[in-house]
């Protein structure tokens, strides 16, 4: 944390970067979160079915995953706070609505809205800390910032399932419209950027615009953005990305629902017991992180490869013992968070971002997360389909086939991968 700090100037709006880029991404998750929560209510009240509410996310994830790649792009093209506010703003227009409908495509349309404009937000705030660390150093500070999601996950939760069951679904998403209205505005005003080039050497007040860089600047940078869609360890990061992703993501929206529909928890009950699952996820990054900066020895890689494999065996351990009691449902469910946010927040964050280098860490970001994204994506159609032909009680087992299968992708990136130091 000091190699950037020559003075107090700087380490002011390192500081405030990092909070800000923080406080942002997890004010994201507000407004992709609360529709998993609210998906019994919203389906008693409309009268929606389980195919439905799955066109719903998949149309969601369907703009989130194609606008991962438009918003890397962008991202290192305008800058961290461009992308980000006006992000924000726009997702919260399209919760707002959200709210205040009723037909089926309507919901449809707007989330697709809504996930288009939420995929500004990793490449934007990954953006902003790849300006503000060194790969040094990179393991631990975004092991730390990337709690944001996980923090963000489980408060949203939390929060939303709380207000739907006391005022009612609808007011739910008119309140996140309110927090990502007012986020997404701190960000335009107050969000701190410095040209990604100068990392590691001296710092700028640049706002990151590539507009703004001399001609040879723009030269390297379009030459490191064409570099990092050739990288076969960027390709191969995406590709255990997307089926580390479609398992989160399966979680994300419809751990709650599969809790209420399995063991009749009421929308707060199933809301409170699935945040375990984030909570754990929040010593996971932080711990692979460290691992990662202070390792001599292995790669960020391959500390992935092995925090997949114990995945493995906690949703396999989940499978079996997870409808044991609440306690033991809790524990575990932790156990997976921890296991798998920390190769999620590896792959599409610190290790991409290594791999992305300092011309491209937004594209990079972007690139990975939008690969994974399409596993997000299939999620919509894998879920309720198993749900219908097998049963709920299916899912965790086929979640173990998916973690296998993140493992067998990552292997080939472990020669190839960057270390951090």
């Amino acid at each position: 944390m000091t190699d950037l700090a020559g003075d107090a100037a700087l380490r002011k709006a390192r500081r405030l970067a990092f909070v800000l880029s923080w406080v942002a991404y997890a004010t994201y998750y507000f407004g992709r979160k609360g529709f998993g929560v609210v998906k019994q209510p919203l389906r008693h009240d409309l009268g929606l079915s389980e195919a439905q509410l799955g066109a719903i996310d998949t149309g969601f994830l369907a703009a989130y995953a194609l606008g991962q790649f438009a918003s890397g792009l962008l991202g290192d093209r305008v800058g961290a706070r461009r992308l980000v506010g006006y992000g924000m703003l726009l997702s919260a227009a399209a919760c707002a609505l959200f709210g205040s409908s009723t037909s089926v495509v309507a919901l449809v349309l707007l989330f697709v809205v809504n996930g288009a404009a939420q995929s500004t937000g990793w490449p934007g705030t990954t953006r902003t800390m790849a300006e503000w660390t060194t790969p040094s150093e990179r393991g631990t500070v975004m092991g730390l910032w990337s709690t944001c999601y996980q923090v963000g996950g489980l408060l949203a939760t939390f929060a939303i399932g709380e207000i739907a069951d006391r005022y009612g679904w609808r007011t739910s998403f008119q309140w996140v419209a309110g927090l990502l209205l007012g986020v997404g505005l701190l960000v335009l005003f107050f969000l701190p950027t410095r040209a990604v080039a100068a990392v590691g050497s001296t710092l700028s007040d640049a706002e990151g615009d590539t507009r703004t860089l001399p001609e040879r600047e723009r030269a390297e940078r379009r030459k490191a953005q064409l570099s990092v869609l050739k990288s076969a360890t960027l390709w191969f990061f995406g590709f255990s990305y997307f089926f580390v992703k479609l398992i989160r993501y399966a979680l994300l929206f419809w751990l709650p629902y599969y809790l209420s529909s399995s063991f009749d928890y009421s929308t707060s009950e199933a809301a409170r017991l699935s945040t375990a699952f984030d909570a754990g996820g929040i010593f996971g990054v932080i711990l692979l992180g460290r691992v990662s900066d202070r390792s001599k020895r292995f790669s960020r890689a391959l500390l992935t490869v092995f925090w997949l494999i114990g995945c493995v065996f906690a949703l396999a351990a989940y499978a079996w013992f997870g409808s044991a009691n609440v306690l033991v449902s809790a524990l575990l469910l932790a156990l997976v968070g921890a296991l798998l946010f920390g190769p999620d927040a590896m792959l599409a964050g610190a290790a991409a971002q290594d791999a992305g280098g300092a011309y491209a860490p937004s594209l990079a970001t972007g690139f990975v997360n939008g690969i994974g994204s399409l596993g997000a994506l299939l999620q919509g159609l894998i879920v309720p389909a198993i749900a219908a032909r097998f049963g709920w009680h299916a899912l965790f087992p086929v979640f173990v086939g998916f973690a296998v299968l993140a493992v067998l992708a990552l292997l080939p990136a472990l020669r190839q991968a960057p270390r951090p130091h």
